[in-house]
């Protein structure tokens, strides 16, 4: 069954965050209804999100989230999930306003169960975009 796309522009972003790179990657875009008033509210799903998608991302793995704020090249609206062991790579997302309200753009490597992932994230009550590479 295809998707609706809520978005065209912004899927076509997230789209291209997943080319080609060192590692092959799949995402999500998460539609919220979040506003720049709910910031403890978007923390708490930010993290619920990123916790699910370390489920079928990295199994056997303890993560973390880090947020680069004593990073320069880290935007403030930018985290990652990584894991506790090495600090491997497991998610990144990029928080962004739109018409009023956040999305957030979720990446992890493409050999995590996507569908798994859509779903699981889906149940938090937000609208869920799969974005594939």
């Amino acid at each position: 069954m295809a998707q609706e796309i809520v978005d065209e522009d912004l899927y076509e972003q997230a789209q291209a965050l997943l080319e080609p790179g060192e590692i092959e990657l799949n995402g999500i875009v998460v539609h919220t209804e979040l506003t720049s008033d709910d910031e403890a509210k978007l923390h708490k799903t930010t993290v619920e999100i990123g916790d699910a998608i370390a489920e079928y991302a990295a199994p056997e793995e303890d993560t973390y989230i880090y947020s680069g704020n004593d990073d320069p090249e880290f935007g403030l609206n930018q985290h990652q999930g990584l894991t506790l062991d090495d600090d491997a790579f497991v998610w990144e997302c990029q928080q962004l306003i739109r018409e009023g309200t956040f999305r957030i753009v979720f990446y992890y490597e493409a050999s995590a169960d996507q569908q798994a992932i859509v779903e699981a994230v889906s149940e938090t009550g937000h609208t869920v975009e799969s974005v594939e590479s």
